[in-house]
């Protein structure tokens, strides 16, 4: 009897400094080491894998905390262990899902060929496989019906991505956070043009300043069935064909494409970029001006000198051509021919 009660106490004591084992932190891995979690893994084998990454000491303590949280199961995914934490601790994480995010930052004015690249460099999703989901118009289709593809609707801003985040949830994403960010404009103008319309005022301008009077210039052509003649549809219309070589060429302005304002009357089939609020801000309340042409200041301000007729555009364009000539390099490439408007 007396060598049964010593091998209950001998348990007692075992069982006690097991679950204290717990709650004392551990780390042998490298900080920082991130740790992909299989989907369908079961408690053992993930026990087993934290503990030959040095995550855990020993592999039962995932184990043992598992079998007192029955209710909790662990969640699959990537997880980053930046400084020691206890058994518990990371089981805990293990039940929540506290999975590692990786930060995506997407400017105003990216087209999708833009964000394509940026996403691939993640590593996460091919720009392929991005290009295939942003070509899809399915997610819009109830605001815009006749948009082309998702371009316009891919709101820029700052998102957060796990290992296992596909192309389509990605857009899914955006998608959303555009729909938040137009009704928050209360707009009363059709979706469609108006985000195309917003898309060429983000192009063309950074200057809060400038993006109503740009958005003004454009309304004005438009009322008037006056072209647009606007490079960044030019230089949209060759991605869409994979012809874009950094520069505008004049082949590029002469080409037949229902992206290039240069040979089309009205806005193109749809937007050219994803444009931020503010652009849309002003393309659902433009400016209204005399001014029917812009072009660049040479003072590299990023600002333009607007004009209400022809000779006195030329006369500013004139003033860009002499101000260019003098900050030209012999390396520098042609410049792209400056635009009408």
């Amino acid at each position: 009897m007396k060598r049964l009660r010593w091998l209950f106490a001998a348990i007692f004591l075992l069982a006690i400094a097991a679950v204290g084992s717990l709650f004392l932190p551990f780390l042998a891995a490298p900080p920082g080491l991130l740790v992909n979690i299989d989907l369908g893994s079961s408690t053992r084998q993930i026990s087993q894998q934290l503990a030959r990454q040095g995550i855990v000491r020993y592999s039962w303590q995932l184990a043992l905390a598992r079998l007192l949280q029955p209710h909790r199961p662990l969640q699959a995914g990537e997880y980053q262990f930046n400084q020691p934490a206890t058994p518990w601790q990371i089981f805990d994480r293990l039940a929540r899902g506290d999975v590692h995010f990786y930060l995506l930052r997407i400017p105003e004015g990216y087209n999708m060929f833009d964000i394509a690249q940026t996403v691939g460099q993640h590593g996460l999703i091919s720009e392929n496989d991005f290009l295939d989901a942003a070509r899809n118009p399915q997610l819009i289709k109830d605001l815009a019906p006749n948009a082309p593809t998702l371009e316009g609707f891919l709101f820029p801003s700052t998102y957060r991505l796990t290992r296992s985040t596909t192309a389509k949830a990605l857009c899914s994403q955006m998608v959303s956070q555009f729909r938040r960010e137009w009704a928050a404009l209360r707009p009363t103008q059709p979706v469609l043009p108006t985000v195309t319309l917003a898309s060429l005022v983000e192009k063309e301008t950074s200057l809060p300043a400038e993006r109503p009077l740009v958005a003004g210039v454009y309304s004005k052509r438009l009322a008037i069935g006056m072209k647009l003649d606007a490079d960044p549809t030019t230089i949209y219309a060759a991605l869409l064909l994979g012809t874009w070589r950094g520069t505008i060429y004049r082949s590029d302005l002469d080409r037949p494409h229902p992206y290039n304002t240069y040979k089309t009357t009205g806005l193109p089939p749809g937007p050219i970029a994803n444009p931020g609020a503010a652009a849309l801000a002003a393309a659902l309340h433009p400016a209204t001006t005399d001014n029917l042409f812009f072009v660049a200041r040479a003072d590299g301000s990023g600002g333009h000198r607007f004009s209400p007729n022809a000779a006195a555009h030329q006369r500013a364009v004139a003033d860009y051509r002499r101000g260019h000539q003098k900050t030209a390099t012999p390396t520098t490439p042609h410049p792209s021919p400056l635009r009408a408007n």
